[in-house]
């Protein structure tokens, strides 16, 4: 009973943070159910990709009231992340977990720091029109930015896939950095519009753990009901906190999970 009840709080908090950041809540479902619940690995991973897709449906909804997401772009770039949870379910019991996560960390710490370096975004000016490319990449673009690197968009989508299906973070820790700091959207637009696709990605890597018997259904209730709640909250308000604020937020959770994964790597965790 009380493990179910921290198991709740748990997942509020990190519907809270994976809503606002557009990572699903995966970077802290799943240490907290390794390292503080003591469960294996791959039960924790598919209990979390569960979680994303709470998440994922509790928050998208909201983006899209507001006009937040951009659709277009996120429904594109989904082929390829849905691609790459299905090749990432299916060689998740292959590889080398603690290989794997070094490099995980590795990546994760490189993204921080390329985080931290940009400078601060302006807000877009409402009077002009952005500067669209001609073409299909055009068509992606969003008021007051232009989509740039689609094929860089592309390869990192497809690679968020993987990861999220090996993880269970979603993809959000890739998709979120890809967008932003590849193709050009605004960190706001670019962890609304994760938040759209992490479900779809989260569920073509369920799939596979859910054939191989690894998802707790007594684990999974309570953390994604936590999951719901929090993600309701922190959709609703990611519109009060500011940019650089939020780009701080998701530096510490870069900085955290890569920490977590680090000492999975160096067989601590």
């Amino acid at each position: 009973m009380v493990a179910g009840l921290l198991m709740l709080a748990g997942g509020v908090a990190a519907g809270v943070f994976g809503s606002l950041l557009g990572l699903g809540g995966g970077v802290l479902i799943v240490p907290l159910l390794t390292l503080g619940f003591g469960r294996p690995l791959r039960e924790a991973v598919a209990v979390s990709l569960v979680s994303v897709i709470v998440t994922s449906s509790a928050a998208a909804g909201v983006y899209l009231q507001r006009h937040v997401a951009n659709l277009r772009l996120g429904m594109v770039l989904e082929l390829f992340t849905a691609s790459g949870a299905l090749v990432g379910g299916l060689i998740a019991f292959l590889l080398n977990e603690q290989l794997l996560a070094g490099l995980f960390a590795a990546l994760l710490i490189y993204v921080a720091i390329t985080m931290i370096r940009r400078p601060a975004e302006r807000p877009p000016d409402q009077t002009a029109p952005p500067p669209r490319p001609d073409g299909f990449i055009g068509t992606l673009s969003g008021p007051g930015y232009a989509i740039h690197n689609l094929p860089g968009g592309m390869v990192g989508s497809t690679f968020a896939g993987v990861v999220s299906a090996l993880l269970g973070v979603g993809g959000g820790i890739v998709k979120v950095p890809t967008m932003h700091l590849v193709m050009g959207v605004p960190l706001r637009t670019a962890t609304a519009t994760s938040n759209l696709m992490i479900g779809i990605t989260a569920t073509a890597g369920a799939v596979i753990y859910l054939l191989r018997g690894e998802i707790n259904p007594y684990i999974a209730g309570p953390v994604a009901l936590g999951v719901f709640i929090g993600a309701s909250i922190g959709s609703r308000s990611a519109h009060r906190i500011q940019v650089r604020y939020l780009r701080w937020l998701f530096v510490i959770v870069l900085a955290y999970t890569a920490f977590q994964m680090a000492r999975l790597a160096l067989g601590i965790a």
